[in-house]
């Protein structure tokens, strides 16, 4: 980090001396005398550290998103809702108590409701509680009975938290089998599905939820449907 800050600093400062045919020693005296003469140019050093992060990350992710983007959007253990064959494909990662997830579920919803020629692959991303994770493993337990739309969107309207005794419940409501339910919530295509959902965050450089992976796009946090609008239209563009 010190390195680094000192580069930054060399970087404002007026032209001395080549990097090359300066000591560690003269680097240091040189940013010190930068430091007291003006305090301000410690902020501008450290913008330009960030600016560089900023870029740097950019970059990762981008390259992570290409390498990454086929499996996201095609991953046979990842459950979908909307048109298997749509034009576009929005990817979700989410927490069922997650209240930001809630709300942009709304939004999710209006835009299938409003464009049938959309994919919504969905990445269960628990990662709030035990209890997020019991939900989780529920919904996606349910796909053995075709029932995880059903479960997805009733644990999205869910009002409070969703635990282990309201998420039980909502599997009732739904005619699924409880104890297969709560078999299957220990299969290895549920701890595969988690395992890389959390993965994939990593390597896409989400730490939150909900964040969503359009076309080129990556988008942490909830967003207008407006917004979903937009960057749905952009992908089909190819942008």
């Amino acid at each position: 980090m010190r390195k680094f800050l000192a580069a930054a600093l060399i970087c404002l400062l007026p032209f001395t001396a080549s990097a090359q045919e300066m000591s560690d020693d003269d680097v240091k005296q040189l940013a010190l005398e930068a430091i007291l003469e003006n305090p301000q140019i410690i902020m501008e050093a450290l913008a330009i550290l960030e600016e560089q992060r900023n870029q740097a990350q950019a970059v990762a992710q981008a390259e992570a998103l290409l390498r990454q983007r086929e499996f996201l959007e095609s991953d046979p253990n990842a459950p979908f809702v909307g048109n298997a064959d749509g034009s576009a494909v929005i990817v979700e990662f989410f927490d069922y108590n997650c209240p930001y997830c809630k709300r942009a579920a709304g939004n999710v919803k209006a835009l299938l409701a409003d464009d049938d020629d959309v994919r919504v692959v969905y990445r269960e991303w628990p990662i709030l509680s035990e209890d997020s994770v019991f939900a989780a493993r529920a919904a996606l337990a349910a796909r053995a009975q075709g029932k995880y739309e059903e479960m997805h969107w009733g644990l999205m309207e869910m009002r409070g938290r969703a635990t282990e005794a309201s998420v039980l419940s909502l599997a009732r409501s739904v005619d699924l089998d409880v104890d297969q339910l709560v078999a299957d919530m220990q299969s290895e295509e549920v701890n595969a599905h988690i395992e890389t959902s959390q993965q994939l965050a990593q390597t896409l450089g989400f730490t939150g939820t909900p964040a969503f992976v359009i076309g080129d796009a990556l988008i942490p946090g909830a967003v207008p449907l407006s917004d979903l609008q937009g960057y749905v239209a952009s992908a089909r563009d190819g942008g």
